[in-house]
């Protein structure tokens, strides 16, 4: 299952983005939707852009590690605060809603 603003195109435009640490390009691609574009900003997002990068490479414990200490921690426990940023399973392609 895909986000809700998913598409080939912005799902490659946000990978750029991560790729190349520009939180300007991701910045532009989230237009301000969600909480974390309220506390991700250009000093944290090359730790951010880390945790999306160790999440696609299956190590969700440092990812969500590295989101707790970014304030982008789970809600209750659930795990539903991933939706945020990322996760396994059907909130990985969202990326943050991408």
């Amino acid at each position: 299952v895909k986000g809700p603003n998913y598409s080939t195109e912005r799902h490659t435009a946000m990978e750029k983005a991560f790729e190349a640490n520009d939180y300007s390009a991701w910045k532009n691609l989230m237009q301000d939707r969600g909480r974390v574009t309220q506390i991700i900003n250009k000093d944290n997002f090359a730790k951010f852009a880390e945790a999306h990068e160790l999440a696609e490479k299956g190590d969700f414990e440092r990812a969500k590690k590295i989101r707790q200490e970014l304030g982008l921690g789970l809600k209750n426990g659930s795990g539903q605060g991933m939706r945020g940023g990322f996760s396994k399973g059907n909130n990985m392609e969202n990326c943050a809603n991408h």
